[in-house]
């Protein structure tokens, strides 16, 4: 059998002034992709289907936005046009750029245009990107470094996920879901876990594990996985990496773990000496090990440890990372983009450290075709969970498959714990409906999911407020 051709790469240089149309520029990658080509100087434009308050702030950074896909918002005098992998290729401003000539760059090309400008210090894995990659750039930022950043994920000290800055250091989330992360031209990387995920992009786990060998094998300057990650942990041996965890062999140790609802303290040992303890604002052992992650890459690119400390004592978290959503009657409301099957197990394991009376846990699952292969791996992750509801799954752009629904992750976990209090509500309206009669005081009401999971906190609060405030006096 014939191999086809791998896809031509373009490289767009943008060490000179550029005029660039963004499709779907309210997306998060592609917004942040917006942010920091405007902040490099560059003309950006750009359209999306509908308004978001992503556009507003693109707009009030000097970028001029369509709302609707219209062959009109593409100028001949474009230097190129970039689409996220969400953008058909039947949309009418990818049309008419290709109509004009006018180069057509996917996201990852984008980005690896942007990553040719600076030294990129760039963070994969299967979990905890987003919050790691945030870590690392307030590290930077604390010791004084001027870092830019493209993170997936708004940082809440800073209310974006995307700056350009003087420093000669870029921060990058890479995503290895579309290969995305063996494009990008980097100095550093960092590997947070490796497990089965996208095989529907790679065609199997064993592919998945090459492109991450890859990933390290090429990258020139430091790299640092998870000792604690096994498969991390080979590849990061096989080209000598720099790794962290509590795993004994671990060349920087987490040592004497104290959890709480209020945050997570350690002490990070290297050589047998302890370099400090660092007091974390944000629940979980896997975001204690998150923060090692980013202070161990900082030291290996000269940061002082002090900074770090600092910097990851303030850290407030990133949008929908164990994200508080208020609290209504003794309720308190939990928000976790938590989709895959040990993100979940770690999530209910840090809400546990919490100490509420109940979880009440609701999940979404993501993706027709993530669920058809990891669904009997929810079995036993959702163990910290009290009263667990599943909804059907968010598509994400995906056609349904026959057979696989929201079910067989219910199915799966009662299978394994018959006596589990489940309740399988495929309707949004139906779990809206479940949670009101469901909460009381003391409970803690944690969703988890990637997809549109994230409202139901707010709309559940609504009904529950005219409850809480108990009957009008003056009735």
């Amino acid at each position: 059998m014939v191999e086809p051709p791998a896809p031509v790469t373009l490289r767009l240089d943008l060490s000179r002034p550029a005029r660039i149309h963004v499709v779907g520029i309210g997306g998060a990658g592609m917004s942040a992709i917006a942010t920091v080509l405007a902040g490099m100087g560059h003309q950006v434009s750009g359209s999306d289907l509908k308004s978001s308050s992503n556009l507003e702030r693109l707009r009030a950074l000097g970028v001029t936005v369509a709302v609707g896909h219209d062959a009109a918002n593409v100028g001949d005098d474009l230097d190129a046009v970039t689409i996220s992998t969400a953008v058909p290729a039947t949309n009418p401003e990818v049309v008419a750029a290709r109509q004009r000539g006018i180069p057509v760059l996917r996201r990852a090309e984008a980005l690896a245009s942007i990553a040719a400008t600076r030294q990129a210090v760039t963070v994969a894995g299967t979990h905890g990107k987003t919050t790691t990659s945030s870590m690392l750039a307030l590290v930077l930022i604390e010791a004084g470094r001027r870092p830019s950043f493209i993170i997936g994920g708004e940082v809440n000290e800073i209310g974006t996920g995307a700056a350009w800055d003087e420093g000669p250091l870029l921060v990058i989330e890479a995503d290895e879901s579309d290969g995305t992360f063996l494009e990008l031209p980097r100095l550093a990387a960092l590997v947070t876990s490796v497990e089965p995920d996208h095989l529907e992009h790679y065609g199997s786990f064993e592919a998945l594990r090459d492109a991450f060998a890859r990933y390290l094998a090429e990258t020139p300057g430091p790299r640092v996985v998870c000792a604690d990650d096994p498969l991390a942990a080979e590849l990061g041996r096989r080209v000598g990496a720099v790794t962290y965890g509590t795993d004994e062999q671990a060349d920087y140790r987490m040592v004497d773990l104290d959890a709480g609802r209020g945050g997570t303290s350690f002490t990070i040992e290297h050589d047998g000496r302890a370099l400090g303890r660092i007091s974390l604002p944000v629940a979980g052992d896997y975001n204690a090990r998150n923060a090692t992650a980013a202070a161990v890459m900082g030291l290996q690119l000269g940061i002082d440890f002090e900074a770090a400390r600092a910097a990851l004592g303030r850290f407030a978290g990133v949008a929908r990372r164990l994200e508080h959503r208020g609290e209504v009657g003794g309720v308190t409301f939990i928000d976790d983009y938590a989709h895959l099957p040990t993100e979940v197990d770690d999530v209910l394991g840090a809400a546990r450290q919490g100490r509420w009376d109940r979880i009440v846990c609701v999940f979404q699952p993501h993706r027709y075709s993530r669920t058809a292969a990891l669904w009997p791996d929810f079995a036993d992750v959702f163990g910290a969970a009290d009263v667990l509801a599943v909804t059907d799954i968010y598509p994400a752009g995906e056609a349904p498959r026959p057979g696989v629904t929201g079910q067989l992750v219910a199915q799966a976990v009662l299978d394994a714990h018959p006596w589990r209090r489940l309740a399988y509500l495929p309707r949004r309206s139906d779990v809206i409906e479940y949670l009101g009669r469901e909460l009381r005081p003391g409970d803690l009401c944690l969703t988890l999911g990637a997809g549109d999971l994230t409202s139901v906190p707010d709309e559940v609060q609504e009904r529950l407020q005219p409850l809480a405030a108990g009957p009008d006096p003056g009735a």
